[in-house]
């Protein structure tokens, strides 16, 4: 199974540039930098985006970005588990809706998605491109913050959970009360992607074992439920490398045609589903001898080496690339 296009679809892309049409490029460049030191200083959303050219810049020069990443996520869920078809999705934190197209994307079966920011702003416009993209999900939007309580029929379960770059502003003492929200309206999976830094790794970590002792299964990237073993000074991360659309070159000041986006993420279930062996969480380096993965592998992190003179099992494994999954031990493909 292949994964998703990590490129905006075309109709959202159009929505997005249609909106675009008439804003000055150089003013966009401006607002796109400000925004981009604004996140870099962890500042939060609701200091970030003032108004809707700050939130049109963003549209144009971090949502496709955004998009690949949780695209990238969702379909690794896709991947292991093909029998997931979820029906109901929350997108938290959601921004634009780049976790809801993403979604509808690999599931055509969501037919209701709600969308739950604190800026009233992202949800307006979330909306509006939701429908101006032709998206067919039923659209709800609802104005609040993740870490509020819920009750009641507010605190309604959904197949699907995705939080998308959202947790990143959230302070760390916060992320227990948040986590337990999130995991307690989640019926089938929950999708968390961030930034692909050493701190949100660490965070994510955090994340990982407060949901493990909530009763889940981590589905993804990890291959087991034990204390991730990367060394101190490492940090698991994943990298999708996406095109970029005209408007997105001309708001970015950018002239490459491509740019990649660092990512990390967790998968959890209320199931435990068909764990691979290992995964491959660094780029395959290649010799002329061989070719040699890192892997995280059954509560271990290991090297493995195929050498070029095995033929039958060097052809299967110079296909793997950073992010996939071995269904079995190298020395057995």
């Amino acid at each position: 199974m292949s994964l998703p296009s990590p490129e905006l679809p075309a109709p959202l892309s159009a929505a997005i540039e249609a909106r675009l049409e008439g804003l000055s490029h150089s003013g966009l460049r401006d607002r796109a930098r400000q925004l981009s030191e604004r996140y870099r200083a962890h500042r939060p959303t609701s200091e970030t985006i003032r108004d809707e050219t700050d939130a049109l810049a963003y549209a144009a020069t971090r949502m496709p970005a955004t998009y690949a990443a949780i695209v990238t996520a969702l379909g690794r869920l896709d991947e292991q588990s093909p029998e997931f078809a979820p029906k109901r999705m929350l997108d938290v934190g959601c921004g634009l809706g780049a976790a809801s197209c993403a979604a509808a994307t690999v599931w055509p079966s969501i037919a209701e998605i709600t969308l739950l920011d604190r800026s009233a702003l992202f949800l307006n416009l979330a909306a509006a491109l939701a429908q101006e993209s032709g998206l067919r999900a039923t659209i709800e939007a609802t104005h609040a913050d993740m870490a509020a309580p819920r009750a009641g029929e507010d605190a309604a379960s959904f197949d699907l959970v995705v939080v998308g770059y959202a947790l990143t502003e959230i302070a760390e003492a916060e992320l227990p009360a948040v986590i337990d929200q999130l995991w307690s309206r989640t019926s089938g999976a929950l999708v968390i992607v961030e930034p692909g830094t050493p701190r949100d790794h660490a965070r994510l970590m955090i994340v990982r074992s407060l949901l493990i002792a909530l009763g889940a299964h981590i589905l993804a990237p990890c291959p087991h439920q034990a204390p991730c073993p990367l060394p101190a000074n490492d940090w698991c991360h994943f990298s999708v490398r996406l095109p970029r659309r005209r408007a997105h070159k001309l708001v970015k000041g950018a002239d490459a045609p491509f740019e990649d986006e660092k990512f990390a993420y967790l998968v959890a279930g209320r199931s435990a589903g068909s764990p691979p062996w290992a995964r491959v969480i660094a780029p395959p380096r290649v010799s002329k001898a061989g070719i040699s993965l890192r892997l995280c592998a059954d509560k271990a992190f290991e090297e493995t080496f195929i050498p070029k003179r095995d033929k039958a099992r060097y052809e299967k494994i110079r296909k793997k690339d950073w992010g996939d999954p071995l269904r079995a031990p190298a020395e057995e493909i």
